[in-house]
């Protein structure tokens, strides 16, 4: 079995302890911060930020799905093995809950239970998440099919595709293109990545219809 996930990609240099430490305490301060941020965007009346954020609708982006699967993903792809991609994605998502509810407790006055525990299970889901999407940036086709289903995830909220092609929000598409340079490949890979994902994304707005 080791030398099933060793084909698909080999693990880089590990991290020594203290380094691991510090890019643990990194991701739960980073996640922490952005958790408060958005519940912060939340609360902010829509005339109270600057016309281009207003324009961007950067509240509403945050409080969607896209800019998180992103963070994780590139958290996943970019650490030195699938245990530590887990760990890390796990850290800052459950910090980025931790901050947001912990906003919504002792400044809102209010503690939205039910939606809670919707974002811890999705925080404990991403170690197992984060382990598999590791292997994105391998080889093969395992490799390809783990990276065109993260990309066709991230082209459904991107773009309306079940009744024609339309973009359904414009910072979306822009996570969307970062996350194809982050899972680029070869080009024929590439392309066969493309068509992976364009399934997925036809799946997913089946199964999960977009509401705006």
């Amino acid at each position: 079995m080791k030398a099933f996930f060793s084909d698909i990609r080999t693990p880089l240099k590990k991290e020594t302890i203290n380094q691991q430490i510090i890019l643990s305490i990194g991701f739960i301060i980073c996640g922490g911060v952005l958790g408060v941020v958005q519940k912060w965007l939340d609360g902010l009346p829509i005339n109270a930020l600057p016309s281009l954020l207003q324009q961007l609708d950067i509240g509403n982006y945050f409080g969607r799905l896209a800019i998180w699967i992103l963070l994780a993903t590139a958290i996943a792809v970019y650490s030195s093995t699938p245990i530590r991609a887990a760990i890390n994605t796990f850290l800052f998502l459950m910090s980025m809950v931790g901050g947001y509810y912990l906003y919504c407790h002792f400044v809102s006055g209010f503690l939205p239970v039910t939606y809670m525990m919707v974002w811890i299970i999705i925080s404990f889901s991403s170690i197992f998440l984060g382990f598999i999407c590791w292997y994105a940036k391998g080889q093969g086709i395992i490799a390809i099919l783990i990276s065109g289903t993260i990309l066709g995830v991230l082209f459904s909220q991107a773009f309306l595709i079940t009744q024609g092609i339309y973009m359904t929000h414009f910072l979306e598409v822009i996570t969307w293109i970062i996350g194809v340079l982050i899972l680029y490949r070869k080009p024929k890979e590439f392309a066969f990545e493309l068509g992976i994902s364009f399934v997925v994304a036809i799946i997913y707005q089946l199964l999960i219809p977009y509401y705006g």
